[in-house]
């Protein structure tokens, strides 16, 4: 499906930009903790990357979701797992929902300098006692006039210490939880939004985390994205992208390790042979190829539903469980391949592993995934036919 000559030019293009802008980088990002958001987003900005699906009037490509998938993969190709991350929170997380359902002015306001890179955007939906469970979170958008008065938190926050704006999700009525919630654009320096710190984080080094507070933050009603009450409902929508994002994102940079895992255990003898000689090696080595090529064909069939207009939330799903399992998976069997450098912080193969972890918490945890599935199913307790 991502096999016409307009694919293949935006492929190469993102080929040669990540090579030349991005690789070479990596490390020295990793190594502070941090990458220039602004800096980098202009230039992805600048080629028209950060707006391949999305509408031509607010400065996008106006091409099909197709374009947004192979974009996802080719992310696979950064050597570290922030940086791509970032860039997706900007196309596939923040922005969906503003792009969809959002008023002309707040797109002109929000949407367009997202896609130029001038704005770097951040979703605002998970809080310490609220994670997966998006229908729990505490934060208030309380009405006042022609605006919302906002009080909360929201935690970990990918792009929040450089973000501009926050797609913030928050309680606007006393109702129903998932019929109370709307979808707001706050604008990152308004009075009362305090970025309360920079997060510590296992792996995911270049990509900035943050912890958010908000004290009686007022923003305008306009800044509201559609319908009020209609926030849970939008924010699921996008977790069908965000959950395919990270899907077809994982499945160059497993294919990467692999290559490396060859090469490297190729070159490492023990016992007068290579690592790679070894039967029980490179027999584990084909099967985790095929794996992540069946997690490819899950993730294309998905995309090519979507593009129908058809609702995927379980083979997203599916593919966002999988995913993150495989990530697991094979990042722990290569590792072991690689010795006591595995063990070392130098290798791509610890960088994966440490990563690579996020993928079964972040956008709904496995458990959540598979509780998903089996409402759909018809499976839980309590079900007697599905829903």
């Amino acid at each position: 499906m991502l096999d016409t000559a307009e694919h293949e030019e935006v492929r190469r293009s993102l080929q040669k930009f990540i090579a030349s802008e991005i690789n070479p980088h990596v490390d020295e990002w990793e190594k502070a903790g941090i990458f220039p958001a602004h800096e980098l987003f202009r230039k992805l900005g600048a080629l028209g990357f950060l707006g391949l699906n999305k509408p031509v009037e607010y400065g996008g490509q106006g091409l099909d979701y197709s374009f947004a998938l192979l974009m996802a993969e080719e992310l696979g190709a950064i050597r570290c797992g922030g940086v791509p991350m970032a860039i997706g929170v900007q196309t596939d997380m923040a922005t969906p929902a503003l792009a969809r359902f959002g008023s002309d002015a707040l797109r002109r306001e929000f949407l367009a300098p997202s896609i130029s890179g001038d704005f770097v955007a951040c979703i605002g939906v998970s809080e310490p006692s609220a994670g997966s469970d998006v229908a729990s979170i505490k934060t208030q958008a309380r009405s006042d006039g022609d605006d919302y008065v906002i009080n909360g938190g929201k935690m970990w926050i990918t792009n929040g210490t450089q973000a501009d704006w926050i797609c913030l999700l928050a309680n606007t009525s006393d109702g129903q939880v998932h019929r109370n919630k709307s979808l707001i654009c706050v604008p990152m320096k308004t009075k009362g939004v305090e970025i309360a710190r920079k997060l510590d984080k296992m792996g995911m080094h270049s990509s900035d985390t943050a912890q958010i507070f908000f004290d009686n933050v007022r923003v305008p009603k306009r800044n509201r994205i559609g319908e009020e009450g209609k926030g849970f409902t939008y924010q699921m929508l996008q977790f069908q992208e965000e959950r395919l994002w990270g899907a077809a994102a994982s499945l160059k940079a497993n294919e990467f390790l692999i290559e490396a895992t060859i090469d490297y255990t190729r070159q490492r003898s023990a016992f007068g042979q290579s690592i790679l000689d070894n039967q029980v090696v490179h027999f584990r080595i084909a099967e985790l190829q095929t794996e992540v090529e069946l997690l490819r064909s899950l993730v294309y069939r998905a995309a090519a539903l979507y593009l129908k207009g058809d609702d995927v939330t379980r083979l997203a799903t599916m593919a966002k469980l999988k995913a993150g399992r495989l990530n697991r998976e094979l990042s722990d069997a290569l590792l072991q391949y690689w010795g006591g450098m595995g063990f070392m912080n130098e290798t791509p193969v610890s960088r994966a592993y440490r990563d690579g972890r996020l993928a079964s918490i972040g956008a709904g945890a496995d458990e959540v995934m598979l509780s998903v599935l089996c409402k759909m199913m018809g499976t839980l307790p309590g079900q007697t036919n599905k829903t």
